[in-house]
């Protein structure tokens, strides 16, 4: 086995763990709700926090990266995610694991500063095959998340999917200590830390905003006031990196067509895919009538379709776009998904119904994700290329919250009352999200994929040959 097969092979490994991580905290989530008895809202923390963190920390670990070095910084980046996992499986109550899943957020940061690797190693014209094998793990991962973790979580218990990947990533630690190369130009430059802070702290205050927007309210003052101070930091940092000398992010690199593009569509199709899991895994577990009525195996077994359409799809488009070019790959994922959308509106009542829905899905969302990173792999100069996959990262992450806040919204808005009947007394339980609040979270996310392929238009088509002038 060549370096180049070795190195997209433990690159893969470590993200198939990140994923399966990720996508086993899904699932776990009522049981987590469950076992700390804390409400709904609460427990969405135990994404919002790692999707917040990962946002936020991102661009400044891609510009360290095209510093120091992008292995460095890789390495780097799986000590924090193993210390991260590790504590998370021990997590006494609610805030210990919150507290974990953030750290785990900086360790995210592998996976735009893996794709630039493996842009710098392979040639142009297998290097959309190499980066759909990363995406493919997007798929991967979840498949082992949904079978496997939900096995353990029903048999063992949530903290032990946290010890399995803790270990996992160990393994693979060492292993890309002793053989990944260290590859591409390092950017002389100092590191833009007034930049980074500005951005971070930005993006920060306005995902707090949106998630905590359902329990203060999205007008209150006491939230209010973080969306609004972080607006003005964003605007500060555009202002900022206008007169810097070496500027986080060189702000003209947003003139290059599919850089900005794959950071619009990135933005909005991450708000539309988000959305989707969360539809899946609520609607698959809560019970009949207001969902499927199946246990934690049962949904696992019925979403792990969703992650077998990347797997198998993945490499095909990856294989495909250097040939057809990224744009009629976008076109095509867009439609799958707003495809998708609709069947969740109109043909859901049984699990092989979802199950379908869910595998058209997830070959239009992968449809997506491979033509994005390669639009911004190759369009943007050697020495740019992580902090600008870091950009992106931040962009669909920040996307990537807001779904799952706007689908929360939903839910829990419109509900139904279960009611019970005793000595011919009409008794309320509690309430579960109704019909409708699904209704609208497949409209919502119909609209958000459906702007995403209207951007996506806007795409300069390239294909290998030509691969090399897309940046002019």
């Amino acid at each position: 086995m060549d370096y180049k097969s070795k190195t997209l092979l433990i690159l893969s490994a470590m993200l198939l763990i990140v994923n399966y991580v990720e996508t086993m905290v899904i699932p776990a989530l009522p049981t987590i709700e469950s076992d700390f008895s804390i409400s709904s809202t609460l427990a969405g923390w135990i994404t919002s926090a790692y999707l917040l963190v990962a946002a936020a920390t991102s661009p400044l670990m891609g510009k360290l990266a095209d510093t120091y070095g992008k292995t460095r910084m890789y390495i780097i980046a799986i000590v924090f995610y193993i210390i991260a996992v590790a504590l998370a499986g021990f997590s006494p109550n609610i805030w210990v694991l919150i507290a974990a899943r953030a750290i785990q957020g900086v360790g995210f940061s592998m996976f735009p500063i893996a794709i630039a690797i493996i842009t710098d190693i392979y040639p142009k014209e297998r290097v959309a095959f190499a980066q759909s094998i990363l995406s493919a793990t997007i798929g991967i991962g979840p498949a082992l998340g949904l079978l496997i973790g939900s096995y353990i979580v029903e048999d063992l218990g949530w903290p032990y999917a946290f010890h399995t990947a803790a270990i996992l990533s160990l393994i693979v630690f060492f292993i890309s200590l002793k053989y990944l190369p260290h590859t591409g130009t390092r950017l002389k430059e100092r590191v833009d830390y007034i930049g980074a802070t500005l951005i971070g702290l930005a993006t920060t205050l306005v995902l707090v905003y949106i998630t905590e927007g359902p329990t203060l309210g999205w007008a209150a003052l006491d939230n209010l006031w973080m969306l609004i101070v972080g607006l003005i930091l964003y605007g500060a940092f555009i202002a900022y990196e206008r007169v810097a000398i070496e500027p986080l992010m060189k702000l003209e690199l947003f003139k290059i067509r599919n850089f900005a593009v794959a950071n619009i569509v990135g933005l909005i199709s991450g708000i539309g895919m988000f959305a989707n899991f969360i539809f899946l895994v609520y609607y698959s577990q809560l019970p009949k009538p207001y969902g499927l009525g199946l246990s934690i195996i049962q949904s696992g077994l019925l979403m792990s379709p969703v992650a077998l359409g990347m797997i198998i799809f993945g490499p095909i488009l990856g294989r495909l776009m250097p040939r057809i070019g990224p744009k009629p790959i976008m076109i095509l994922g867009g439609v799958l998904t707003d495809l998708s959308y609709l069947l969740l509106l109109t043909f859901r009542s049984t699990p092989d119904e979802v199950l379908l829905d869910g595998f058209i899905s997830s070959v239009g969302l992968v449809a997506f994700i491979v033509p994005l990173v390669n639009m911004v792999a190759l369009s943007l100069p050697d020495q740019y290329r992580t902090t600008g996959m870091g950009m992106n990262t931040l962009l669909r992450t920040i996307g990537g919250s807001i779904g799952p806040v706007v689908a929360t919204v939903f839910m829990q808005t419109y509900q139904d009352p279960i009611i019970m009947m005793f000595n011919n007394q009409i008794y309320v339980m509690g309430f579960l999200p109704s019909a409708t609040a699904f209704n609208y979270i497949a409209i919502f996310g119909m609209t958000m994929m459906t702007l995403a392929l209207i951007v996506a238009l806007w795409t300069k088509n390239y294909k290998f040959r030509t691969a090399m002038r897309i940046a002019e």
